[in-house]
C-alpha cells in the first residue's frame, strides 16, 4: 500500500510514525554535522522543507528523544555508524519566528519575547536542578512567567549555560525562519528599530555564547551582515548559489519521477514545465516540493506554491518600481533572460531605491533562477557579480501574470474596454478609456517618493506589462527601447497570421519641443515612420494595410492617443 499524501505536516515524528509520504532527506544531518561549521545559515524559498528539516534535526540530536531512533533506522542517516552514536545526545534549543508577522515594532518585539518565554518553559526541570545557582533559577523562573524586553538578549545565553551545566554538554540551537519578522518590518516601516533589537539577540546567542556547540538557522533571505550580523564572524552562509546541501531542500528530478511512477502518474513533461526550474549551486532540476506533493495528492496541475502567500512585498516592489525594473520584468515575462548585477545579501533598506536589492530578493525567494553568474573574483573588487536570471517556471510566470492583472482591478472595466477598443483600432474609445485608466492608476505606480505623474515611465511600463499579460495568447510583444526621456516603443505581432498588427510609441510631452499633446502624438507617429519600427512586421509578411501606428502622448495624468489611419 502506498504511503498517504499528507499536506502540511512539518512534524518529522508524526510523518514517520503514520507512514505518510516522505522523501528521505536525512543525509542533510550527516552533511551538516560533518561540515564542522559552528553557525550555519541556510536560505531557501518558502515551502522548501526548511521547517521539516529543522524539526528532523531536533528529533535526531535532542536528549528529549533519546532511545527513539526507530524513526531513523530505515533512512540514509542511519547507514553512518558515527551518526548513530549522536542520536539523542545533545540538549537542543529550538524555536521559530515563522509566525512573527506583527505590524508594529512594539508588537513584534513582544511576540519575539513571548517566543523566548515559551522556549524557556520547555525546561521546567531546570528549576529544581542542583547544578544551578539561585540567581540562575530566578532568571529562568521570571522568563517562564513574564516577558521583559530588557533582558531578551540574555535569555538564550542563560538557557544555554543552564542546560550545559545540568546535562554536561554544550547545546545545539535551531532557529527557523529567522528573517520573517524583518520582512514584515520592512513592509510596515520599522526595519531599523527591529534590526537593533535582533542584532543584540543574535550576537549574544550565536557569537558570545560559551555554552553553544553549534547553531543552525534557516530563512528565505540572506540579510546583510552589516545590518543583522555585524559582529557574527563565525557564520557560514548557504544561499541558492551554494553547492552545499543542494539536494537537501526540494525534490530532485529522480525523486519526482520515482514518486509519480509509484502512483502510475504520467505526463512528466508537463510537471517539469510547471514545477521544475529551481537550481541550488550547480545542482539543476530541483522541483518545488509543495507543488509536487499537492499534485501527487490531487492529480491536478494548479498554482499551489504561488498561492501559499500573499506575495504583497513582491507585487509592491514591481508595481512601484522604476521604469527600468518594469522593462526587466517585461523581458522575463516574455521568457527572456536578463543580466543584472546583484549581491545575494538582501539589504532591505535599499529595496525601494536599488534594483540590485530587488533582484537579490527575487532570487532568494525563488521567483527567478540564476542560470549563470560570475564569480566575485571575476567581477572585480568594487563591482557586483553579474547574474543571468530567468523566471523559474510556468507556475511562477502565472503568479506574476495574476499580480500584474491585479494592478488594474480598480479600473478593470475600463481596462477591458480599452483592450476591446485597441483591438478594433477605435481611437475615440481608446482615448476615453485610457484617460480613465491613467487618472485612476497613475498613483498606484508611484513609489511615494515622487508626486503622482513625476515619473510617468512607471505608469506606462506597467501598462505595457498589463498588455503583455492580457494579449499574450494572441500577440507576440516586441520592444525596441531607446534611452531618451520617456521614449518607449512596442510592436504587437499577431500569432494568427491573418490578424492585425500594432506599433505603439509612447512619448512624454516636452514643452520646449511640442506645443501640445496633439503635436506630441504627431512626433511619436513621425518617429515610427522615420525609424521604420514596422519593418519587422513587413518582413514577416504582414501587409501595410494590417499594420496600425499608434502614438501615445503623456502629460501628467493626461493621455492622448492618435493614429495615421
Amino acid at each position: 500500500m502506498l504511503p498517504t499524501i499528507s499536506i502540511g505536516i512539518q512534524d518529522f515524528d508524526q510523518l514517520r510514525r503514520n507512514n505518510y509520504f516522505y522523501i528521505d532527506k536525512t543525509s542533510f544531518l550527516t552533511e551538516w554535522w560533518e561540515s564542522g561549521d559552528i553557525v550555519t545559515l541556510i536560505t531557501r524559498p518558502r515551502r522548501f522543507g526548511k521547517t521539516l528539516n529543522l524539526n528532523m534535526a531536533e528529533r535526531f540530536f535532542s536528549l528529549a528523544y533519546a532511545g527513539q531512533s526507530d524513526i531513523f533506522e530505515s533512512l540514509n542517516v542511519w547507514q553512518n555508524p558515527a551518526m548513530r552514536l549522536l542520536q539523542g545526545t545533545y540538549p537542543v534549543i529550538s524555536l521559530s519566528f515563522a509566525a512573527v508577522k506583527e505590524r508594529t515594532l512594539e508588537d513584534t518585539v513582544y511576540r519575539i519575547c513571548s517566543l523566548l518565554s515559551a522556549t524557556v518553559r520547555k525546561y521546567p526541570e531546570l528549576l529544581s536542578a542542583p547544578e544551578l545557582s539561585g540567581p540562575e533559577k530566578n532568571f529562568l523562573s521570571q522568563w517562564m512567567n513574564k516577558v521583559e524586553r530588557r533582558d531578551a538578549a540574555q535569555v538564550l545565553v542563560t538557557l544555554s549555560e543552564c542546560l550545559c551545566k545540568v546535562y554536561r554538554k554544550k547545546v545545539l540551537i535551531f532557529l527557523d525562519e529567522y528573517d520573517t519578522p524583518m520582512q514584515e518590518a520592512f513592509f510596515s516601516g520599522f526595519w531599523q528599530g527591529l534590526t537593533d533589537f535582533t542584532r543584540n539577540l543574535f550576537n549574544a546567542a550565536f557569537k558570545t555564547n560559551p555554552a553553544m556547540e553549534r547553531a543552525l538557522l534557516t530563512g528565505i533571505t540572506r540579510v546583510s551582515r552589516e545590518s543583522m550580523f555585524s559582529d557574527l564572524n563565525n557564520l557560514k552562509v548557504i544561499t541558492t548559489t551554494s553547492d552545499q546541501y543542494a539536494e537537501s531542500f526540494g525534490f530532485t528530478e529522480e525523486e519526482v519521477r520515482c514518486a509519480m511512477s509509484e502512483r502510475g502518474m504520467g505526463d512528466f513533461g508537463k510537471i517539469r514545465e510547471w514545477y521544475d526550474g529551481f537550481q541550488f549551486g550547480r545542482r539543476k532540476d530541483i522541483y518545488n516540493p509543495w507543488s509536487i506533493i499537492n499534485y501527487l495528492d490531487t492529480g491536478k496541475i494548479d498554482l499551489y506554491w504561488a498561492n501559499t502567500s500573499s506575495n504583497r512585498l513582491i507585487s509592491r516592489l514591481i508595481r512601484e518600481g522604476s521604469g527600468r525594473l518594469k522593462e526587466k520584468m517585461e523581458q522575463l515575462m516574455k521568457g527572456e533572460t536578463i543580466r543584472v548585477p546583484l549581491d545575494e545579501q538582501v539589504v532591505y533598506s535599499e529595496l525601494e531605491t536599488s534594483p540590485e536589492a530587488v533582484w537579490s530578493l527575487f532570487l532568494a525567494s525563488g521567483y527567478v533562477k540564476a542560470v549563470n553568474w560570475e564569480q566575485e573574483e571575476e567581477a572585480g573588487e568594487n563591482t557586483l557579480p553579474v547574474y543571468e536570471l530567468q523566471i523559474t517556471n510556468r507556475e511562477v510566470r502565472r503568479m506574476f501574470a495574476r499580480q500584474i492583472a491585479s494592478w488594474f482591478e480598480p479600473v478593470s472595466a475600463e481596462y477591458n474596454e480599452f483592450v476591446k477598443s485597441f483591438l478594433a483600432a477605435d481611437i475615440p474609445g481608446m482615448n476615453q478609456f485610457m484617460n480613465r485608466i491613467a487618472l485612476s492608476s497613475f498613483s498606484s505606480f508611484d513609489t511615494g517618493n515622487h508626486p503622482s505623474g513625476a515619473e510617468p515611465e512607471r505608469f506606462y511600463h506597467g501598462f505595457v506589462l498589463g498588455l503583455l499579460v492580457e494579449l499574450n495568447d494572441r500577440y507576440l510583444l516586441l520592444s525596441n527601447r531607446e534611452s531618451g526621456y520617456g521614449r518607449y516603443d512596442v510592436v504587437l505581432q499577431p500569432r494568427n497570421t491573418t490578424g492585425d498588427a500594432f506599433v505603439l510609441e509612447f512619448k512624454v510631452r516636452d514643452p520646449e519641443k511640442e506645443e501640445d499633446l496633439k503635436s506630441c502624438v504627431a512626433a511619436a507617429l513621425k518617429q515610427i515612420r522615420e525609424k521604420q519600427y514596422d519593418r519587422t512586421l513587413r518582413d514577416s509578411g504582414i501587409s501595410e494595410d494590417r499594420i496600425h501606428h499608434l502614438g501615445f502622448a503623456f502629460e501628467g495624468k493626461k493621455v492622448l492617443v492618435g493614429t495615421e489611419d
